[in-house]
């Protein structure tokens, strides 16, 4: 072949290269491809194995570098500030191991209360709450139709908040399958969901009031195990439910959120029902003794804080009332309901700011009778758990901004220390959720505590400057809603039994 013809040839097949590189297809091929590697390993599996791979990582790295962790600790306390953060940490690291230890010690003498049997059961009212929830408050009611409670003994009622989607044609919905058995009740305009309580409680019959999240599932036995607690316990006033995730396979965020929950639940709450002090009854499954609800509803209802209705924590508000009244509050751990989570970022820091918010709200409330003689019988479990919730929130942000000064002063060596200090914390939630469930979504503790401090640890500051601001955030209402927009003796609600 001739050199003219060897140049033709290459410049040729360099033609039909670049076509190649040039066509959009090939990169689509190459990436289906890749994506059908990746399929075979679940992507739950590799990211869990990643963040156990990089904590790992870091401790590692720290114990090889660590006469450089050690001189970076000495420079740091030869300044006065950096001295004042290295004692307040492990001031701070002394007492949360010293309480964690008397909680470890609180769980085992923790057990739920046996299921009551049908003679033995109050009548209960189930008041469920909507707004805007579509299909999901069916599935909702047809859980609760479900349970494995006495038919005669059992009252639902469902509040359209004044939907503004088909939420209301759903609950009608339910009420025709389940002729007489769902009083069906809408607002005449959105009013918040402690209005829709307020609503459903003044027409409840039962001895028991129970609420139900509308985007929530109870299992058969829930209801029976809830309301148990009260057969003979007079002094049991408020029951806290267990709340699982619903929609863990829609995204990481809600798998993290069941591994949090359970810590949440089947730890902390667990040791505060061994003291007879459960800070918080969760919306999505609680249960209140009539007598006791009714004696301080008026009060709940019209709660105002900085001057305004307070239109958030309406569940950890009427815990503390119950407390107050000098009642006990439980846990039951094996009433469990499972609830959808939110999958977005902006919505998961919405509900969390939230319910920071509330926190510190509740928190300086019962702040105002904790330490009195409130109740009969030993309170020190109740104002244990409150000094403990206070100098976690009053310490964060002063522990966030001394990090963020320790990272950007030596960010190869403070960065690795977070990351040890996450992989330890993390640990206890994940041991809590092995035991519980015995299975490897335990992992997930460690993700949300590495997503939690680099992605949602400025709730706890920022809430703590906004504490007075209210409104639901994931819910869009009006500016003109709130609690005491939609008073008792005006625009009456449409009311029906479901026949």
């Amino acid at each position: 072949m001739s050199i003219e013809g060897s140049l033709v040839e290459t410049l040729a097949r360099v033609r039909s290269q670049a076509a190649v590189v040039a066509n959009p297809a090939w990169l689509r091929e190459l990436g289906v491809k890749a994506l059908e590697r990746c399929n075979r390993v679940p992507f739950g599996t590799l990211t869990k194995g990643l963040i156990v791979a990089l904590l790992l990582g870091a401790a590692i790295t720290t114990q090889l570098n660590w006469q450089e962790v050690a001189s970076a600790r000495e420079a740091l306390a030869e300044n006065p500030l950096g001295r004042a953060f290295l004692v307040a940490s492990q001031f701070f690291l002394v007492i949360s191991v010293a309480f964690f230890a008397w909680q470890l010690y609180r769980i085992r003498t923790y057990r739920p209360a046996s299921a009551a049997a049908d003679a033995d059961l109050p009548t209960c009212t189930v008041v469920v709450p909507a707004y805007n929830e579509g299909r999901q408050v069916l599935v909702t009611l047809r859980s609760l139709m479900a349970s494995d409670y006495p038919a005669e003994k059992l009252q639902i009622i469902a509040v359209d908040d004044g939907s503004r989607d088909d939420t209301w044609q759903w609950i009608l919905q339910a009420g025709r399958e389940m002729p007489g058995r769902i009083t069906t009740l809408q607002l005449p305009r959105n009013c918040g969901k402690r209005r829709a309580l307020y609503e459903g409680f003044v027409r409840a019959t039962g001895e028991v009031l129970v609420t139900v999240d509308s985007d929530s599932i109870v299992e058969p036995v829930t209801l029976r195990r809830l309301v148990s607690p009260f057969v003979g316990n007079p002094r049991c006033g408020a029951v806290a439910g267990n709340v699982r995730v619903l929609n863990l396979h829609e995204g990481i965020i809600p798998r993290m959120l069941d591994v949090s929950f359970v810590f949440s639940f089947d730890f902390v709450r667990s040791g505060q029902s061994s003291v007879n002090s459960v800070l918080c009854t969760p919306g999505a499954l609680a249960a209140y003794r009539r007598d006791v609800l009714f004696k301080v509803l008026n009060e709940w209802m019209h709660q105002r804080f900085f001057g305004k209705p307070s239109d958030i924590g309406e569940d950890r508000a009427m815990t503390n009332l119950v407390l107050r009244e000098g009642l006990h509050v439980l846990f039951q751990s094996d009433a469990v309901v499972y609830t959808n989570v939110p999958t977005r970022y902006k919505n998961l820091c919405k509900m969390l700011l939230r319910w920071a918010r509330s926190n510190i709200r509740e928190n300086i409330a019962m702040s105002e009778f904790a330490f009195r003689s409130f109740r009969e019988g030993s309170a020190a479990g109740a104002r244990a758990y409150l000094c403990m919730q206070w100098l976690w929130t009053a310490s964060a942000p002063l522990f966030l901004t001394a990090l963020l000064c320790c990272i950007l002063w030596r960010p190869d060596i403070f960065l690795l220390n977070v990351l040890c200090g996450i992989g330890l914390w993390s640990s206890m939630p994940a041991l809590v959720y092995l035991r519980r469930h015995r299975s490897s979504d335990a992992l997930w503790a460690y993700a949300y505590g590495i997503f939690n401090f680099a992605a949602l640890s400025w709730i706890g500051p920022y809430s703590l400057v906004t504490m007075h601001k209210g409104g639901w955030l994931t819910r869009h209402l009006p500016a003109a809603t709130g609690a005491a927009a939609f008073p008792a003796a005006a625009a009456p609600a449409r009311s029906r039994a479901a026949a």
